[in-house]
């Protein structure tokens, strides 16, 4: 059973997973997109009970283009968003995949909001695509 560590860029903040990720999306919402900086956000979902989070974190609740929202858990010194939970499931952990700092992380097997992506990004050709 694989160990993975996820951490921010200063170190203080960290998660220690076990095991596998239960699903690997990547999301080209708008929200997402503000909250990296990128085209898109991959994160890998676990369950809570494969995780444990060490350090100090700060909260912020935002609400995704499909009315759903989130916390997310940030280090208070460097920024770096290191995991979140979402407000309506409770059992599992969503961890930014690129905290992981493994380029050898499995592929996303999920696309969603593929109407807002970029036109150049190409999504894994065995993930599952929604609009």
């Amino acid at each position: 059973m694989p160990t993975r560590l996820a951490s921010c860029s200063c170190g203080q903040l960290t998660a220690r997973v076990t095991g596998d990720p239960v699903r690997i999306p990547i999301c080209h919402c708008l929200a997402c997109q503000r909250r990296t900086g990128g085209p898109f956000a991959e994160q890998a979902r676990f369950l809570q009970t494969d995780v444990t989070v060490a350090g100090q974190s700060t909260s912020y609740i935002r609400t995704g283009d499909g009315g759903t929202s989130a916390r997310f858990h940030f280090c208070p010194i460097c920024g770096v968003t290191v995991y979140y939970t979402p407000t309506e499931a409770a059992t599992w952990i969503a961890i930014p995949v690129g905290a992981f700092a493994d380029p050898a992380f499995p592929a996303p097997t999920v696309s969603v909001y593929e109407g807002r992506m970029h036109s150049w990004v190409v999504p894994p050709a065995g993930a599952e695509h929604f609009p």
